[in-house]
């Protein structure tokens, strides 16, 4: 097995440490031209991870001789499935301390080979960690702690077949491991999709979709993977959860709701039956700036509550336009786009643009034409949106400590939460160390009753402390997110790094309900331990 995985359809290698793909990674030069912007980083950046370098030991637990054709214990296929991809992570191999690394890595066939995995783990006390692409950003896909003697990484992107399409329906049953573009490729000839596109589409799972409850290509309306969902099965050591295919129920709570953001705590999600759309015909886009942030965040509001459901409806502050190339004068960008399988979308863009300019936006022209200003800045946000994680990686080798966090608050709830995280998590990044530390912000989804913010910290380092810094930061923004009453994670997952927030933000009977549930489903307790539930 190569060190890093390559991609089904380009062969194309994987980064095993680092984001996406391994040769799109910025080269030492254009690492330290990124560094420069910060001031404290070194002149040269840390050398990229050696797979040999890592302290990877011999397995502490042997599969029976009928699991190990599912079963490898090659070195290389292990630190690929140490961790997932946040900023703790990279940093963490790039100074030679992955944490745990998994003593086995399986890749099921189908269903049965999933049962009889987990059968295999109960019994021996081996902790499974389901994983797809491995794109989390917050620990969801590592093993931390001593509890088990031995872990096993779960991947499921062999299960990655669309097995049925109803035409009629317009629905599909799908395995859980099929990675986004594997996805849309088979959907592609029947004129279908499931038009979900999440920024680690490329190297993400419609499996680690669910069980996070994604957020994808939509700004408006239908945000989130669950908004697709028609039904489930899931393999659970209790055994296999199959609920119906329905357009919709009433019949008590949901068991499709029940799995959905579970995070592989309570089952492995193995397929499922999505909702599938036609693919979009009619798109048009514009940008329209502004001299202040709070006037555009009131402009969005008005537009969230209106009835022109924009596909995508993304602020950018100052900073944000600027990093992206959206805006170099120091305004706030509104990037506003419309796409409609069977309508044009002209007049809904139109309407928009007026309504922002009635709040003091400018510009607006449609990107039809493919000179006007606005579309330049539309497609340097997309440029931007799609290169940014590898440049974070690129900030990483200089030192550069760089978190990105996203939240989500009722509309009352908005400015001032973006004002106190500017505030208090930029002096807690500064005082950390000692440098001068930035702090954007935009919003990736709204609703008519609130926005979901993202921000992006980024400050130079203490070398060799990177990762400490990174949870100093961390645990300022839990606490401002929790006094403003603001949701740990809009769509990133709980994973463990933000169980902390999750812990204060569930409430405590709800606690009860899904410790009994993971006590009744697992209860050798070997799913994803410490993720939602101690």
């Amino acid at each position: 097995m190569p060190a890093a995985a390559p991609d089904p359809r380009t062969s194309r290698a994987r980064s095993w440490w680092g984001w996406g793909y391994a040769d799109a990674h910025p080269d030492d030069a254009e690492c330290a031209a990124l560094g420069a912007l910060l001031p404290g980083t070194p002149a040269r950046p840390l050398p990229v991870p050696r797979i040999a370098d890592l302290p990877i030991g011999r397995p502490a637990a042997t599969p029976p001789t009928s699991l190990a054709h599912l079963v490898t214990d090659d070195p290389r296929a292990r630190a690929a499935h140490a961790m997932g991809k946040a900023y703790r992570d990279v940093i963490r191999a790039l100074r030679g301390r992955p944490g745990r690394i998994p003593d086995l890595v399986a890749h099921p066939a189908g269903d049965q080979d999933v049962a009889d995995l987990l059968d295999w783990a109960g019994e021996h006390g081996v902790a499974v960690v389901p994983f797809g692409g491995g794109s989390s950003v917050v620990g969801g896909v590592e093993y931390r702690g001593d509890a088990h003697h031995a872990v096993l990484s779960l991947d499921l992107t062999g299960m990655d077949r669309v097995l049925e399409i109803d035409t009629t329906s317009r629905s599909a049953r799908i395995q859980a491991g099929a990675l986004g573009p594997v996805l849309e490729d088979q959907l592609r000839p029947h004129g279908l999709t499931l038009r979900h596109f999440p920024q680690s589409f490329e190297f993400s799972t419609l499996g680690g979709w669910l069980a996070t409850r994604a957020g994808g290509h939509y700004a408006t309306g239908r945000t989130h993977i669950d908004d697709f969902v028609q039904s489930l099965r899931v393999i659970t050591p209790a055994g296999a959860n199959a609920s119906w295919r329905l357009p919709a129920s009433g019949a008590g709570p949901s068991p499709d709701r029940f799995f959905l953001g579970s995070e592989g705590t309570l089952g492995v999600i193995t397929e499922a039956w999505m909702r599938l759309q036609e693919r979009p015909r009619h798109k048009a886009s514009a940008s329209v700036a502004f001299a202040g942030f709070h006037h555009a965040l009131d402009a969005v509001r008005a537009i969230a509550q209106s009835d022109f459901a924009p596909a995508n409806c993304r602020l950018l502050d100052p900073g944000e336009a600027l990093l992206s190339g959206a805006s170099h004068d120091g305004s706030t960008v509104l990037v506003l786009g419309f796409e409609s399988a069977t309508t044009p979308v002209d007049d809904r863009l139109t309407a928009a643009v007026e309504l922002a300019r009635a709040h003091g936006g400018r510009g607006g022209t449609p990107a039809a034409d493919r000179d006007a200003p606005a579309d330049v800045a539309v497609r340097a946000w997309r440029s931007a949106f799609l290169r940014m994680p590898y440049l974070r990686d690129g900030l990483a080798r200089m030192g550069a400590v760089v978190e990105t966090f996203e939240t989500a608050a009722t509309w009352d709830k908005i400015p001032g939460l973006i004002d106190a995280v500017r505030t208090e998590v930029g002096a807690a990044a500064s005082k950390a160390t000692g440098h001068p530390a930035t702090v954007n912000c935009r919003l990736t989804h709204v609703y008519p009753d609130g926005a979901a913010p993202y921000f992006t910290v980024a400050v130079a380092g203490r070398p060799g402390d990177e990762a400490e810094v990174w949870d100093d930061i961390k645990a300022v923004a839990t606490d401002v997110l929790h006094r403003h009453r603001a949701t740990i994670t809009h769509h990133h997952a709980v994973g463990r790094d933000h169980r902390t927030g999750y812990d204060l933000q569930r409430p405590e009977p709800f606690a009860l309900a899904l410790r009994a549930a993971k006590n009744a489903l697992d209860p050798h307790r070997i799913l994803n331990p410490g993720v939602l539930i101690g």
